[in-house]
């Protein structure tokens, strides 16, 4: 699913500490928090003050209350070095001077960050498009959004600082048309459906996102069902918003988990699957130069076909 672009090393932060954290440190807090960012580096980043709680500058032991606002932004990571160019294989869809749009392949990640060090997508891009590397943040070239690791599918990549600028403000404005292809368990009592369900940090795992009804941010998703597929269906899904693990969260929630989605999903049957079953399948999105709107599509991955075709009608 796709990921809301945020980079660690320019964007500021802006927290308030939900009721379910109330009495947590603040270094334990931000570690929940930002997952992509080491323990060490966030405790430096307290200690030089670059955090601060309710504008005033406090102790990585702090006990956080519910309501407190947490503001900062982390320093430059000088153990971080950039990305550098591999052989890493995805398909281009449509070339363009300002953009590049691709079908990233599914257990590819997008950029290199905890565990993921290098053999990302932005290592694929430099090695064929080497002038990426002076588009937007240094340790994410010409990226302006993102993709889970195991979901498959289009992807729009900035070539110049113009068209980076121009796509962040389309994603950020949601005039971004997104839609994806899932396979889900169960098989929905109706055609079609709006879920409207505000998604946020899980209070207790902090590698999952959830429904949040008080404290989460806005997210909506559209979906239309296609055809059954033993003893699962084929849905159509259209996101209005981009919060982290959107689709895989509010499917979850209306009770019918993207097959193989082991981090949401029943963990009965997801063997069965080679992945979890999701596929960003169109994108719409204005030419950053002209304004002309633009339409493409990724057919879907061959391990997505294959369990498609053992689908039955019935």
């Amino acid at each position: 699913m796709e990921k809301p672009w945020f980079s660690p090393d320019t964007d500021p932060l802006l927290l308030i500490v939900e009721e379910s954290m109330h009495g947590v440190r603040l270094d334990h807090y931000l570690a929940r928090m930002l997952d992509q960012v080491s323990r060490s580096r966030i405790t430096s980043s307290i200690k030089s003050g670059q955090f601060k709680v309710n504008d005033t500058e406090v102790k990585a032991g702090y006990r956080l209350k519910s309501g407190d606002s947490i503001t900062g932004q982390l320093p430059a990571n000088a153990d971080e070095q950039p990305p550098v160019p591999q052989d890493v294989p995805f398909t281009v869809i449509l070339e363009d001077s300002s953009f590049l749009v691709i079908a990233k392949p599914a257990g590819v990640v997008v950029h290199p960050g905890s565990g993921n060090a290098d053999n990302t997508l932005i290592n694929g891009l430099l090695y064929l498009y080497k002038e990426i590397g002076a588009v937007g943040d240094e340790m994410r070239p010409g990226i302006v959004h993102r993709l889970d690791k195991d979901t498959s599918g289009v992807m729009v990549v900035a070539r110049t600082p113009k068209a980076h600028a121009a796509l962040v403000d389309q994603f950020k404005n949601r005039t971004v048309k997104k839609t994806y292809l899932a396979i889900i368990h169960g098989v929905p009592g109706r055609e079609e459906g709006r879920i409207v369900a505000p998604i946020g940090r899980h209070p207790v795992h902090r590698k999952k996102m959830a429904v949040r009804e008080q404290t989460g941010n806005y997210a909506v998703s559209n979906w239309k069902y296609i055809k059954p597929c033993n003893g699962c269906c084929l849905v159509e899904v259209d996101i209005e918003t981009g919060r982290t693990h959107q689709i895989r969260v509010h499917m979850a929630h209306l009770g019918h988990p993207v097959a193989g989605d082991r981090l949401y999903g029943p963990n009965r049957y997801n063997d069965t699957f080679p992945r979890q079953m999701l596929h960003a399948w169109k994108l719409q999105f204005n030419h950053p130069d002209t304004g002309a709107r633009i339409e493409v599509s990724a057919e879907p991955a061959e391990d997505f076909r294959q369990v498609l075709d053992t689908c039955e009608d019935r």
